[in-house]
């Protein structure tokens, strides 16, 4: 790193100076409202600043929160607000604060995996994250589309919300969907007040957010959806968009009813909605192809603690595997790890067997949500198997993960 930039630990102080780097870095404008709820979830104690004569230059921060995994929860450093300043680039600034954050998660020993979305895909597996998770982005032609007749959840009753009104609700559907989905984020302290703001300058011309709960047969909150919707005209009529940014269910007849809701919302013609790659969506609509199907990578594994973070999860089928496992940052995860597990238990151990499979930390964080698969892995190269006990199976999940919040 250039001499004259001197890395050190943020202050409250710094706020209003990191969010003008991240100005220039994201191409995006800070008014006063939108710093102000950034405060509610930033962590100065966690953020880490680079200054040149005075100027902070270069920034990351870490987020205190748990993360749901195959079988379980785990506690993850959630890695946002990266970036260094257009005048600084190339000077080795963003791998000094990227290796320092690294080490002082490892360090404090309570995460043992950090997670990120990646701006640019080509940054992030050079500190050993690997693509983990990918969403299904959805752009449906509404007018041409609606859930089948036979679908269930027909006579469930629906009621319109005003989400800040109902937190409460929200926030208890949400915990108990989360509890089992891997990929999402617990949301302690602000979050739900975070989240559950409305600022005009995040809506891109779009309505305020509007809230719809399904209820059960016993009329308890059991899902919701939340949306905006950019109106429009045009020669035809109305050509309004709706734009769903949340749907929390894990009932089928919950998840149809409110897909129902969001399909036929009057005066639109069509939907956009980013969900998981095993959506369910396609498999409840008359016209699947008329969901207009996009995919793309989405939140990035870095193991930090490779036994910890191996035991913390669960296993799809029994394994019994040596791993070989290389990490240039971390030595003390380099070497030989013996992985044994199934759906309810798992161990890690070092052991001096020959291994079964040879990787880098950067291909067993990609492996790590179930999202990507060992095979594919094996096809492009990226792990090499020395013997034929080669788990495909056992990494994966009953359902892949689902990156529903980009934080």
């Amino acid at each position: 790193m250039d001499e004259s930039v001197r890395l050190r630990p943020a202050t409250a102080e710094d706020h209003d100076a990191i969010t003008d780097l991240l100005s220039y870095v994201f191409h995006h404008d800070w008014d006063e409202e939108s710093r102000q709820l950034d405060k509610l979830v930033w962590e100065p104690e966690r953020s880490l600043v680079a200054e040149d004569a005075g100027s902070i230059v270069g920034h990351t921060n870490a987020l205190t929160r748990d993360l749901t995994v195959p079988g379980g929860v785990v506690p993850a450093a959630h890695v946002t607000g990266v970036g260094v300043a257009p005048t600084h680039r190339r000077r080795g600034l963003l791998r000094t604060m990227m290796h320092r954050q690294l080490g002082e998660i490892a360090e404090a020993a309570r995460e043992p995996i950090a997670v990120l979305w990646a701006s640019e895909t080509a940054i992030y597996p050079r500190f050993g994250y690997g693509p983990a998770a990918s969403v299904m982005s959805i752009h449906a032609m509404t007018r041409e589309l609606r859930v089948r007749p036979d679908a269930p959840g027909a006579d469930l009753r629906l009621r319109l919300i005003d989400p800040k009104q109902v937190r409460d609700d929200l926030a208890a559907i949400y915990a108990r969907v989360a509890a089992t989905r891997v990929g999402w984020s617990s949301r302690p302290g602000n979050w739900w007040e975070f989240h559950l703001a409305d600022l005009k300058d995040n809506r891109d011309g779009a309505t305020m957010r509007h809230g719809v709960i399904c209820e059960d047969a016993d009329g308890r909150p059991a899902g919701y959806a939340l949306w905006r919707v950019k109106g429009k005209w045009d020669a035809y009529g109305p050509d309004a968009e709706v734009r769903v940014t949340q749907v929390a269910a894990d009932d089928p007849g919950v998840y149809a009813a409110l897909w129902r809701f969001l399909l036929g919302i009057d005066l639109a013609r069509s939907l956009r909605y980013d969900g998981a790659v095993d959506e369910p969506l396609h498999l409840i609509v008359d016209e699947p192809r008329r969901l207009g199907r996009g995919y793309e990578e989405a939140l990035w594994v870095r193991v930090v603690d490779l036994p910890g973070a191996l035991e913390a999860r669960r296993y799809l089928t029994p394994v019994d595997v040596v791993l070989e496992v290389t990490d240039p940052l971390f030595p003390a995860n380099s070497g030989r790890w013996r992985l044994t597990g199934g759906p309810d238990k798992a161990s890690c151990v070092r052991t001096g067997e020959a291994p079964d499979l040879t990787l880098t930390i950067t291909e067993l964080g990609a492996l790590y949500l179930g999202g990507t698969t060992l095979g594919a892995l094996l096809a492009a190269g990226r792990v090499q198997p020395l013997t034929a006990n080669i788990p495909y199976a056992a990494f994966g999940w009953h359902r892949l993960p689902n990156p529903i919040e980009v934080f």
